[in-house]
Formats: C-alpha cells, structure tokens, sequence
C-alpha cells in the first residue's frame, strides 16, 4: 500500500483526481487502463487517465441491499463478475446468499442498463496484459470497490497489475481490502471517518449526463439511452 500525507478536505473530486495522478506518475504503470466507478469515481479519474495519456472507462458496479432495508447493503456486483457477499453482515442479519438471489438478481439488469448507457455497444477496453487502476471518491464499506477488483481479476484472467486508487478511505477498510488489489493508493486514511463526502468541501451528486460528458471530454462514446 501506498500513503502520502494531504490536506484535508479537498476541494473536489478534480482536485483529488489531480493529487492522484501525481503519486500514480511517479509509479510509471505500464500502458495503463483507468476504470472509474460511476459515478463520483469518474471525476476522479478524469484527471489521472489525463495525465497519465491512458483510457478512460467506467466499470459500473451496484449495491445489493437487504431485501428489507435496500440501503443496508449485503454486498456487490461488477459488471464481467460474480456477486460478491459481505459474509459477516450475511451471518449477523442470518441471511444466505440465495435470501438476496431476487435483489441480486434485480441489480443485476440495472447494472446492465447502465451499462447501456454508458457505453452503448462499445466492449470493456482490453484488459488482458495490461495495467488496471481503479479508481472511485472513496471508500466507506469497500464493498463496490472489491466487487469491482474481483471482476477485473476475472476478466484479466492473471494477465497484468490492478491498482485501486482512491483519495480517502476508513483505515479499516483499506486493511480489509488488503490481497484484492497488487497495490492500494490511497492518500489519506483518517481515524474518524464517517462517510466519503465529509472528506471534500465539495461533493455534488452527480449524474448520468455529467458522467457521459466527462468520459465524451476524455474520447469515450456513450448512447443516448436513459
């Protein structure tokens, strides 16, 4: 893992992405891919996949929440990847996987919506061989990020790095995340962390429009599917 120390809180998204960038550069990742998740992740990534001269991407991710309560979540899906489970949270709710299988399934064809209207018909780039840095605002649970991780895994079939690359991240989270990732960098690590957005002065939501220009300013197409 990689830290560097920084002033907190940043200005915004483009700002964080900037201070990544930097710490990325000096890395020297080998023809590099940048996967933003959507869709704080992809003003993030904006400016790193600029300044390392890399293509830009989404990978779009969605939450599985409790069948009860959606805003618990209970783990993850990425697209090219398999449902990934929070097993502790699974035990402590005593709930199986097949409990979620409907949710699960559910956010399964809104991933591939989105998917649709992010990038139309337009493939995954290359994953095979090359360098992956994944990059989102921050982590709180983790769960996006490594179901996202695991799906790249998958797709690279062993064949290249993956670096996850986030402004700020709960410590804990980060040692959680330790074996999913070859390396995590990740600036700022505060010890009282409550939510991604107290770490930024600010941070708009954004939408599917904003994240459909920001890939269009760095050479992707989109669809104009909603």
């Amino acid at each position: 893992m990689r830290t560097i120390r920084v002033r907190l809180p940043y200005a915004g998204r483009a700002a964080a992405g900037a201070l990544l960038a930097e710490v990325l550069r000096d890395m020297v990742p080998q023809d590099p891919v940048v996967l933003a998740l959507p869709r704080g992740g992809v003003a993030v990534a904006a400016p790193i996949a600029e300044r390392l001269r890399a293509p830009l991407d989404v990978l779009v991710t969605r939450k599985i929440g409790h069948p009860a309560r959606p805003e618990l979540g209970v783990g993850a899906i990425a697209e090219g990847g398999r449902p990934v489970f929070d097993s502790e949270t699974l035990d402590r709710l005593g709930l199986e996987p097949q409990d979620v299988a409907e949710v699960a399934g559910r956010e399964r064809r809104e991933l591939a919506r989105r998917v649709r209207v992010y990038r139309g018909e337009r493939p995954l780039p290359e994953l095979r061989g090359r360098d992956v840095i994944v990059v989102d605002d921050g982590l709180a649970t983790g769960g996006t990020a490594r179901a996202a991780l695991r799906a790249v895994r998958t797709i690279q079939a062993g064949w290249g790095r993956v670096t996850l690359a986030v402004p700020v991240a709960a410590p804990e989270t980060v040692e959680a995340m330790r074996g999913e990732a070859d390396e995590i960098v990740v600036p700022a690590t505060p010890e009282n962390f409550r939510a991604v957005g107290q770490w930024y002065r600010r941070f708009d939501q954004l939408t599917d429009d904003d994240v459909l220009g920001l890939l269009a300013a760095a050479g992707c197409g989109g669809t104009d599917e909603t």
